[in-house]
């Protein structure tokens, strides 16, 4: 049950990533409820990082940390 849920979490950042590259799309209520969502453990790494850094690699960090934990698990 809880490797569905991280799966689905990992799903959810994946489509949020998708829809950054559509401007048009994030002003949809649908957008910012998963954009809300996916930004939620990206957040705390987000500040940890250098502020001008060209891509933001904090879903790929995320993804990963949430990999790790469902082997653990």
């Amino acid at each position: 049950m809880i490797h569905a849920i991280l799966q689905l979490f990992i799903y959810l950042m994946i489509a949020d990533i998708i829809l950054s590259y559509f401007p048009q799309m994030r002003s949809q209520q649908w957008a910012m409820m998963l954009h809300k969502i996916a930004d939620a453990p990206q957040k705390p790494i987000r500040e940890m990082l250098p502020q001008n850094m060209p891509l933001d690699p904090t879903p790929m960090i995320v993804i990963i940390l949430i990999q790790m934990l469902m082997y653990i698990l």
